[in-house]
C-alpha cells in the first residue's frame, strides 16, 4: 500500500490531497457504500464522480471527496480535520481488513462472488458515534422511517459542511451534529423528528458517555461491543451496526436483524433460517463472519419477499 502525493491540493489552498494507491484493487462504492444511511443521508453523498463524506474529527468537521482511480483512490479533503481525515484513508478503505485469510473454497457460491468482488474491503471510519446514533434510530423500525428520520436530525442540528459556501462540496451536505448538541436535543424536538421516547432516550444516554465511546475505537471488536452495550437500550444489533463501520470489524453479526437471517439462509443453503440458524451457518467462519455477510449482500441473492409490508407509524403525530 502507498500514499502518493500528499499534499495541498489545486482545487483549493485549504484542502489536502492524497492519492491512495494499495498493493490490493479497492472498490470504493462495495467499499463505503454501507457509510451512507439511505437515500436522504446528508453526510454521505454519492455522485457520478464519487462520494462526498463528513467527519466530525477530534480536530473539527471535515469534508472529504474520494474519486476512483483505476485500482486506486484519490481523496481530497477541507476543513478544521482535514489532516485527520487525510491521514485516515488508508483505514477507511480498507488498508487493514486482509482477506487473504477467508477460506471460501467450500462453498463454490463464494468463491465466485469473491472473485466478482475483488475489490471490496471494510471500512474504519475510526467514528464511533458517527455510527452509533444512525444505529439507534434504525432499532425497531423501517429502513424508510429510520433513514427520514436521520436526515430530518443531520438537516436540523448538524452543520454546514466544509467546502459548501465556497461552491466546493454540494450543498445539501452537512456533518452529523455534535455529542453535545445531540444530548441536549429537547424531548419535544424528537417527537416532531418522528424519534419515539425509547429511542431518543437512548440516544442521550450514549452521549452522555460519548468520550468513552469514542475511546473504543482502540479496543478490538468483542471489548468495544461490551463498552457499547453497558448503555440501557444498545444491544447486540446496534453494538454490531457500529462497530462493522467505525471499527471495520471483521466479525461482528447484526443478530436480530429484520430480514438478515433469511438472506444468509437462502444464500448459503436456498432456504430460509432465524438468527440461530445463521449463526450455525456462519460458524466455519468464525472471526471473518461480516466478510462472508457482506459477500452475501454484495451477491444480490435474496429471497423472494411475501406478505404485507411493515406499517410505517410517525411517531411526530402520536
Amino acid at each position: 500500500m502507498t500514499i502518493v502525493g500528499r499534499g495541498p491540493a489545486h482545487t483549493s489552498a485549504a484542502a489536502l490531497h492524497c492519492e491512495y494507491r494499495p498493493a490490493e484493487p479497492v472498490d470504493l462504492r462495495r467499499t463505503l457504500g454501507v457509510l451512507g444511511r439511505g437515500p436522504y443521508d446528508q453526510t454521505t453523498i454519492w455522485t457520478s464522480s464519487g462520494v462526498w463524506r463528513t467527519f466530525r474529527t477530534p480536530a473539527g468537521p471535515a469534508t472529504m471527496h474520494l474519486v476512483q482511480r483505476g485500482h486506486g483512490v484519490d481523496a481530497t479533503a477541507w476543513g478544521p480535520g482535514a489532516e485527520w481525515a487525510i491521514d485516515g484513508v488508508p483505514e477507511l478503505l480498507g488498508a487493514g481488513d486482509d482477506w487473504r485469510a477467508l477460506d471460501v473454497g467450500r462453498h463454490p457460491f463464494l468463491v465466485e462472488v469473491l472473485r466478482r468482488n475483488q475489490g471490496l474491503r471494510l471500512p474504519r471510519t475510526r467514528r464511533v458515534i458517527e455510527a452509533l446514533v444512525p444505529a439507534i434510530i434504525e432499532q425497531k423500525v423501517t429502513s424508510l422511517e429510520a433513514y427520514r428520520e436521520w436526515a430530518r436530525i443531520v438537516r436540523r442540528f448538524g452543520e454546514v459542511a466544509p467546502g459548501v459556501a465556497e461552491g466546493i462540496a454540494p450543498r445539501e451536505l452537512r456533518v452529523c451534529p455534535s455529542a453535545e448538541t445531540l444530548r441536549h436535543i429537547p424531548s419535544w424536538e424528537w417527537h416532531r423528528i418522528g424519534v419515539d421516547p425509547t429511542r431518543s432516550r437512548t440516544v442521550v444516554l450514549a452521549m452522555r458517555v460519548a468520550q468513552a465511546l469514542e475511546r473504543t475505537i482502540d479496543d478490538d471488536g468483542a471489548d468495544a461491543a461490551a463498552k457499547l452495550r453497558t448503555v440501557s437500550g444498545i444491544g447486540v444489533w446496534t453494538a454490531a451496526e457500529t462497530l462493522q463501520r467505525s471499527h471495520g470489524d471483521p466479525d461482528q453479526i447484526s443478530v436480530g436483524d429484520y430480514g438478515l437471517a433469511s438472506i444468509v439462509g437462502h444464500a448459503l443453503t436456498g432456504s430460509k433460517t432465524d438468527d440461530d440458524g445463521m449463526l450455525e451457518l456462519l460458524r466455519p467462519w468464525t472471526g471473518q463472519r461480516q466478510r462472508v455477510v457482506r459477500l452475501i449482500l454484495a451477491s444480490g441473492r435474496a429471497p423472494e419477499r411475501h406478505g404485507p409490508r411493515a406499517t410505517i407509524t410517525d411517531h411526530r403525530w402520536r
